[in-house]
Order: structure tokens, then sequence, then C-alpha cells
């Protein structure tokens, strides 16, 4: 793998990445960490006690590949619905605390997406979902129709990130698609299963395997991976990109090329988020200039230091830096 990636390059991608405008278009979340200790149940009820010690805010979904962009020093127009609510005012207020712009937020008639984990020493107990999730319409989404069309006018590559929250409406999609295709920029697709097949023309479409299978109603067969192709015809996209956890990643290409790319985490402490930090990263790359190849190198090396910190994290140019010549300099005999 590091022979696809001088050292050089990967630093002069990433400087280029930092001075480039992504538009990020989808479900914003806000997470919530409640930490504490349990030391007796409850006389109302055979249930833990937690007493609560700390108390944590994240953004989730979009917001995440949102803070990713901003990590590298890029700019990012988040495109995403919040509802008029605490959950709202929050996330706005951890967005401005990074200096990503607020015009292309919507705010509708719903609650933010908010994911309240309950952990007691380090064992989530449970998670509470605050949320609306069927599908916009209306004055809402001519409403988002505005937002996503500015960002894209001004964005280096396009970001759709879905979590079946309701934002990437049939016309949402098609909108942001059509504006960044008119004006010649990256795409890259992280689906769910709601529009999965709505992404024709994507430049990279990133599901794991679970989500492909799922779609595809059929076992994907990693074993034989000249049969993948086939799957991108159906799909319309230019390349796919399978993640497969502990196995690193598959880059499949429309003209048949099949790119293996080894996983290079050290350490596996929390995988929350690694799909967000992939995300933003191969957008990030592309918009700097990089080969599909290049930009899941990249971007498996930041997964590789995501996975290693706990909860949705971000992860900067240096620390991909860093993995990198850790890589070079110890790299593993089954993936060098």
């Amino acid at each position: 793998m590091p022979r696809s990636l001088s050292r050089d390059r990967l630093v002069h991608l990433l400087e280029a990445a930092a001075a480039t405008r992504v538009a990020v278009v989808g479900d914003a979340m806000l997470d919530v960490y409640l930490r504490g200790d349990v030391e007796r149940i409850s006389p109302e009820a055979p249930v833990p006690v937690l007493r609560v010690r700390e108390r944590r805010h994240a953004l989730g979904g979009a917001g995440n590949v949102a803070q990713n962009v901003r990590a590298v020093g890029a700019v990012c127009d988040l495109v995403a619905a919040i509802g008029d609510d605490p959950g709202g005012r929050q996330l706005c207020a951890m967005l401005s605390s990074m200096g990503a712009p607020l015009t292309s937020l919507v705010t509708v008639d719903r609650p933010t997406t908010t994911k309240t984990r309950i952990v007691a020493r380090s064992q989530q107990v449970v998670r509470v979902d605050e949320e609306e999730d069927a599908d916009l319409a209306g004055d809402e989404v001519e409403r988002l129709l505005v937002s996503v069309r500015d960002a894209v006018a001004e964005a280096d590559a396009l970001i759709l990130e879905d979590y079946n929250k309701g934002v990437l409406v049939s016309r949402v999609i098609e909108a942001a698609m059509l504006a960044a295709r008119t004006k010649g920029i990256p795409i890259v697709v992280d689906p769910k299963y709601r529009n999965f097949f709505l992404y024709r023309g994507a430049t990279i479409f990133k599901p794991n395997r679970r989500e492909l299978e799922a779609a595809l109603g059929a076992a994907v067969d990693l074993d034989h991976p000249k049969a993948l192709p086939s799957t991108l015809d159906r799909l319309g996209v230019e390349h796919l990109l399978l993640t497969l956890g502990e196995r690193g990643m598959v880059l499949l290409s429309n003209d048949g090329h099949v790119k293996h790319v080894p996983t290079v985490a050290r350490e596996v402490y929390d995988v929350v988020g690694a799909g967000d930090t992939v995300t933003a990263y191969l957008a990030l790359a592309l918009a700097a200039g990089s080969t599909p190849t290049e930009a899941a190198i990249i971007a498996n090396f930041a997964a590789g230091v995501e996975v290693g910190k706990l909860g949705a994290a971000t992860v900067s140019p240096d620390e991909v830096i860093q993995a990198y010549d850790e890589f070079i300099a110890t790299p593993d005999p089954a993936v060098a």
C-alpha cells in the first residue's frame, strides 16, 4: 500500500485539502453522553441508579462529518435540518465554535435528532433516541433545496450523508447531485437503505458490507471480487468503496479495477464515528486532486487513528501523517 502513496504526495494532498470547501448534505445529530457510577438499585423499580458525574455533547451523523472536514482546515457548509429546541441550539453552538457557517441549516417543525448514551464505568447501559425520522416534505424541502444549491455552488466537493432521518429525500438528492455534476466536483455518498439506488453518478459510493448485502438481497463474495463490478453497473456509480471493519476496505472501479486497502489501525478502542471520518477524508482528498485510490488510502489512515479514540472524534492532518510514518517504519508483513 505505501507504494501507492508517497509521503510527499500525502503531505501535499492534505495541505491542498485545507484550502478547499466541502458541502455536506444530510442528517445531523446531537450525541449526549451521561457518564457516572452505579452503586445501587432503584427502590421504584428493579433498575440501576446512575449518579451522573459527567455530561458531554458531541456532533453526530452529518455533523460529525462536518467537524472532520473542519479539523483538516477546510471550509464546510452543512446542509441539515434542526429543530427549534435546546438540541438544535447546542448543535449550532458547537458548529460555531469550530468556525463552521450556520447559514445552510434549516429549522424544521420536529425535534433535533438527539441520541443520549448512558454510560456506567465505560459500559453503555442504555441509549435514548429523541427523533422523528419520516421524510421531510412541503416548504421544509423547498428551503433545503435553496440551501443545497447555494452550498454546492461554492463547493469543491459534495458529501451526501444519509442516516434515514428525513433530509435526503429524492428531490434533495437529485438537486444536490445535479448541481455537483454540473459544476464538475466529486460526489461522495454514505448511503442507507431507503434511497440506496438514487445516487447514480456518484464518484465514490461508500456502504458497509451489511448495507450493500441488504440492498442487493444477496451475499457479497469478496473471495471472487471480479463479480462485483456488475454491482457498480446496477448502482450507476464510478467507484464503490466497501468498508469491511477489521479487514479494511476494498475499492472497486467501473473499469474493473479492484484495490484492497488493509486496515492500518494499531489499536481499536471505539469504532463509533469511523465511517464519518472516512467519508470526510475521501471528499477532502478528492477535492485536493487525489485519485480515488489515493483518497481511499488517506481515509484508511484517518480511520485507523479515529478508532483509537473514544466516541465520534476528529482526526487532524498531523495525526494522519504520523500514522503513515508509523506504518512505514514498522509495517505489518501481511499488508506491506
